[in-house]
């Protein structure tokens, strides 16, 4: 029995998420990022949200935005929409599952990559 060879899924096929609508909740940066870029480059209109974009930073104060990792998306192949969302307001996530509703007809996707603790950590003490 020989060594275990490395198959390519994607030979020979299209994009595998193409017509598929994704959202990537906390994309602006980090693994969230990366997966939002993923399932682009699989083909999939993603919805990117997070708070920094380029209306106005987090409270965080990083530099990452909501636009560069739609532009990124679509980059890879997929279509990358940015929505400017607080995910701890009830009202800003029930406008933005409104909004994919009738842009998009649904969602197939759903990522989670919200953080948001880092106004919890004390990293000068164990």
């Amino acid at each position: 029995m020989g060594a275990p060879q490395a198959v390519d899924a994607r030979a020979g096929e299209g994009p595998r998420l193409a017509g598929k609508v994704a959202v990537v909740a906390g994309g602006t940066r980090g693994g969230g990022r990366g997966i939002a870029v993923e399932l682009g480059a699989a083909g999939a209109t993603v919805y990117v949200t997070g708070r920094s974009s380029a209306a106005g930073r987090s409270d965080l104060d990083r530099p990452e935005t909501i636009e560069q990792t739609a532009a990124r998306i679509t980059e890879a192949g997929g279509t990358g929409i940015p929505v400017r969302t607080d995910h701890a307001d009830p009202a800003q996530v029930r406008a933005l599952a409104e909004r994919i509703a009738t842009d998009a007809g649904g969602l197939d996707v759903l990522v989670n990559s919200v953080w948001g603790g880092d106004p919890f950590t004390d990293w000068e003490h164990p």
